[in-house]
Protein backbone atom coordinates (compact mmCIF):
# COMPACT_ATOMS: atom_id res chain seq x y z
CA UNK A 1 0.00 0.00 0.00
CA UNK A 2 1.51 2.91 -0.99
CA UNK A 3 1.47 5.82 1.83
CA UNK A 4 0.17 9.06 0.89
CA UNK A 5 2.31 11.73 -0.11
CA UNK A 6 4.63 9.20 -1.51
CA UNK A 7 5.96 9.02 -4.82
CA UNK A 8 6.39 5.71 -6.50
CA UNK A 9 9.01 6.41 -8.68
CA UNK A 10 9.50 2.36 -10.46
CA UNK A 11 6.02 2.01 -10.84
CA UNK A 12 4.61 2.02 -14.69
CA UNK A 13 1.72 4.30 -15.73
CA UNK A 14 -0.66 1.75 -17.53
CA UNK A 15 1.37 -1.02 -14.91
CA UNK A 16 0.99 -3.80 -17.69
CA UNK A 17 4.60 -3.76 -17.91
CA UNK A 18 5.23 -4.51 -14.08
CA UNK A 19 3.90 -7.96 -14.39
CA UNK A 20 6.19 -11.19 -15.39
CA UNK A 21 4.55 -12.36 -19.15
CA UNK A 22 7.18 -14.92 -20.04
CA UNK A 23 7.69 -18.50 -18.43
CA UNK A 24 11.57 -17.41 -17.12
CA UNK A 25 11.99 -14.67 -14.48
CA UNK A 26 14.96 -12.55 -15.33
CA UNK A 27 16.42 -13.73 -11.79
CA UNK A 28 18.16 -16.68 -11.73
CA UNK A 29 19.21 -17.31 -8.07
CA UNK A 30 20.09 -15.30 -5.01
CA UNK A 31 24.16 -16.76 -5.20
CA UNK A 32 26.14 -13.99 -2.89
CA UNK A 33 25.68 -11.51 0.16
CA UNK A 34 28.10 -9.07 -0.26
CA UNK A 35 28.66 -8.25 3.46
CA UNK A 36 31.05 -5.59 4.59
CA UNK A 37 33.89 -6.58 6.76
CA UNK A 38 35.79 -3.16 7.73
CA UNK A 39 38.16 -5.96 9.40
CA UNK A 40 38.86 -8.85 7.71
CA UNK A 41 40.58 -11.12 9.92
CA UNK A 42 38.22 -10.40 12.70
CA UNK A 43 35.24 -11.15 10.29
CA UNK A 44 36.27 -14.45 8.85
CA UNK A 45 37.17 -15.31 12.50
CA UNK A 46 33.24 -14.77 13.49
CA UNK A 47 31.68 -16.25 10.52
CA UNK A 48 34.15 -19.83 10.68
CA UNK A 49 34.23 -19.78 14.75
CA UNK A 50 31.12 -18.18 15.84
CA UNK A 51 29.14 -19.16 12.84
CA UNK A 52 30.57 -22.23 12.12
CA UNK A 53 30.76 -21.26 8.26
CA UNK A 54 33.72 -22.83 5.82
CA UNK A 55 36.07 -20.48 4.77
CA UNK A 56 36.68 -21.34 0.90
CA UNK A 57 39.19 -18.91 0.08
CA UNK A 58 40.27 -15.30 0.86
CA UNK A 59 42.49 -13.18 -1.54
CA UNK A 60 43.66 -9.77 -1.47
CA UNK A 61 43.68 -8.20 -5.32
CA UNK A 62 43.66 -4.60 -6.14
CA UNK A 63 44.17 -3.19 -2.72
CA UNK A 64 40.84 -5.12 -1.54
CA UNK A 65 40.44 -8.07 0.68
CA UNK A 66 37.46 -10.57 -0.19
CA UNK A 67 36.87 -14.00 1.69
CA UNK A 68 34.20 -16.52 0.65
CA UNK A 69 32.30 -18.09 3.50
CA UNK A 70 29.75 -20.88 3.15
CA UNK A 71 27.41 -21.13 6.10
CA UNK A 72 25.06 -23.53 5.00
CA UNK A 73 24.29 -26.61 2.88
CA UNK A 74 22.33 -24.13 0.20
CA UNK A 75 21.56 -20.77 0.07
CA UNK A 76 24.08 -17.81 -0.92
CA UNK A 77 27.58 -18.09 -0.36
CA UNK A 78 28.78 -14.74 1.74
CA UNK A 79 31.25 -12.16 0.50
CA UNK A 80 32.99 -10.70 3.05
CA UNK A 81 34.55 -7.69 1.75
CA UNK A 82 37.29 -4.70 3.20
CA UNK A 83 35.59 -2.01 0.42
CA UNK A 84 31.73 -2.12 1.43
CA UNK A 85 30.48 0.73 2.80
CA UNK A 86 29.37 -0.46 6.56
CA UNK A 87 25.79 -1.33 6.92
CA UNK A 88 25.13 -1.75 3.58
CA UNK A 89 25.18 -5.59 2.39
CA UNK A 90 24.48 -6.02 -1.09
CA UNK A 91 21.94 -9.08 -2.50
CA UNK A 92 23.96 -10.69 -5.37
CA UNK A 93 21.82 -12.60 -7.84
CA UNK A 94 23.05 -14.58 -11.07
CA UNK A 95 21.03 -13.54 -14.46
CA UNK A 96 21.52 -15.61 -17.54
CA UNK A 97 22.67 -12.37 -19.43
CA UNK A 98 23.84 -9.31 -17.61
CA UNK A 99 23.69 -6.80 -20.59
CA UNK A 100 20.18 -7.86 -21.75
CA UNK A 101 18.75 -7.90 -18.18
CA UNK A 102 20.47 -4.73 -17.93
CA UNK A 103 18.43 -3.53 -20.70
CA UNK A 104 15.05 -4.67 -19.40
CA UNK A 105 15.52 -2.97 -16.25
CA UNK A 106 16.36 -0.08 -17.12
CA UNK A 107 13.65 0.21 -19.72
CA UNK A 108 12.00 -0.04 -16.13
CA UNK A 109 13.18 2.82 -14.41
CA UNK A 110 16.16 0.63 -13.49
CA UNK A 111 19.01 3.18 -12.75
CA UNK A 112 22.47 1.68 -12.54
CA UNK A 113 24.68 2.84 -9.32
CA UNK A 114 27.99 1.74 -9.85
CA UNK A 115 29.89 -1.59 -11.16
CA UNK A 116 31.79 -4.15 -8.93
CA UNK A 117 33.69 -7.22 -9.67
CA UNK A 118 33.36 -10.48 -8.11
CA UNK A 119 35.30 -13.41 -9.49
CA UNK A 120 32.61 -14.79 -11.45
CA UNK A 121 32.62 -11.29 -13.36
CA UNK A 122 31.20 -7.86 -13.30
CA UNK A 123 28.13 -6.82 -11.40
CA UNK A 124 25.64 -3.71 -11.50
CA UNK A 125 24.28 -2.49 -8.95
CA UNK A 126 21.22 -0.65 -7.98
CA UNK A 127 18.94 0.59 -5.26
CA UNK A 128 15.27 -0.61 -4.52
CA UNK A 129 12.87 1.85 -3.28
CA UNK A 130 14.11 1.65 0.22
CA UNK A 131 17.40 2.24 -0.38
CA UNK A 132 18.78 -1.40 -0.12
CA UNK A 133 21.44 -2.48 -2.67
CA UNK A 134 20.98 -5.01 -5.33
CA UNK A 135 23.34 -6.76 -7.81
CA UNK A 136 22.92 -8.63 -10.90
CA UNK A 137 25.82 -10.47 -12.28
CA UNK A 138 25.95 -13.16 -15.56
CA UNK A 139 28.76 -16.29 -14.55
CA UNK A 140 31.43 -15.10 -16.86
CA UNK A 141 34.16 -17.24 -15.32
CA UNK A 142 31.96 -20.57 -14.17
CA UNK A 143 35.17 -22.27 -12.47
CA UNK A 144 36.45 -19.75 -10.39
CA UNK A 145 35.13 -20.96 -7.12
CA UNK A 146 36.58 -24.14 -8.01
CA UNK A 147 40.24 -22.36 -8.96
CA UNK A 148 40.22 -20.53 -5.62
CA UNK A 149 38.91 -23.26 -3.19
CA UNK A 150 41.62 -23.57 -0.45
CA UNK A 151 43.38 -19.86 -1.76
CA UNK A 152 44.40 -18.28 1.50
CA UNK A 153 46.47 -14.65 0.80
Amino acid sequence: MKMPGTKDKYKDKDNDNNNISSSTQLFKSLDFLYVPASDIHASVYYYTKVLEGNLLWKIHAFGVWVACIQISATGPFILLADHIKAHDPILIYRVENINKTSKILKSRGWKEEKVLEIPQGPCYVFRDPSDNAIAIYENQRPGVMEKFRGRID
